[in-house]
């Protein structure tokens, strides 16, 4: 009698433990399943934030590409007093007065017609101010001829390029072989106003007239669907962790007796 009542006060019933095992087993696997929501929810939102940052970027950029081409369509008028890249840019406009007093050379390519330079040249207004004319492409052969302008009315957009940066080498001033259109410093270099028109009509001298065209990029959409793409990808990838760990938990419950 003595030794089955201390075996009853100690041993306990079997499978005492059972439920609490269980219960530590339902917490983890709560724990576990919290987290990777939680970085799921993380994930997902700062994916889907970036996929509407450029659906925004889109229609700024197609609102930019959208004025670019009024002005471009706008009737040709007359030269501002005092042209403004951010309102100006692209402008038509037509000119009257006359071509020289000295050029510049920019090394650049024209397919087909292969290597060759941009002539810049002063072109001193009927008012008497004195601008820019990019002329348009001479072929490399064409370098050293004689290019006297004279009295000219063409039509042209006002351009401020962006072609230079850190990369970029300094003119050679000694060849006049510059390697980008810098309106300010080929201002300096001809004694004008830093206002740059590209000829859209022909001005002699054997010069091809290299029009203004825009090409500027709009990829906004593609990164946007990649985005999205990426948020229908982290989403499901978290539903299939989360599925997958509850049914973990299933198989790894109590055994059965």
């Amino acid at each position: 009698l003595h030794l089955g009542l201390v075996t009853g006060e100690t041993g306990g019933a079997p499978g005492a433990g059972a439920p609490r095992a269980a219960a530590g087993r339902a917490s983890g696997r709560m724990r576990r399943l919290a987290f990777v929501a939680v970085i799921g929810v993380a994930g997902l939102s700062v994916l889907l934030a970036l996929g509407f940052w450029q659906l925004r970027r889109l229609a700024w950029k197609e609102g930019i590409l959208a004025e670019i081409a009024a002005r471009m369509a706008a009737p040709v008028a007359a030269l501002p007093a005092r042209p403004e890249e951010s309102r100006d840019e692209y402008r038509r406009v037509t000119l009257r007065g006359v071509i020289g007093g000295g050029e510049i050379r920019v090394l650049t390519s024209l397919p087909p017609h292969g290597p060759g330079f941009r002539v810049i040249q002063p072109m001193t207004l009927e008012d008497g101010r004195r601008i820019l004319v990019d002329r348009g492409f001479i072929p490399e052969a064409d370098r050293d001829r004689p290019r006297p302008g004279g009295a000219v009315t063409l039509n042209g957009n006002l351009l401020w390029p962006d072609e230079t940066g850190s990369w970029t080498p300094e003119p050679n001033l000694a060849r006049n072989i510059w390697f980008a259109r810098d309106v300010a410093a080929m201002a300096r270099q001809l004694g004008t106003e830093p206002v740059l028109v590209v000829a859209a009509s022909e001005t002699g001298d054997a010069i091809l007239p290299v029009p203004v065209t825009v090409n500027i990029p709009n990829d906004h959409l593609e990164y946007a669907l990649t985005w999205f793409g990426l948020a229908a990808a982290w989403a499901a990838m978290t539903v299939w962790f989360v599925l997958r760990g509850g049914d973990r938990g299933v198989e790894s419950g109590p055994p059965r007796g």
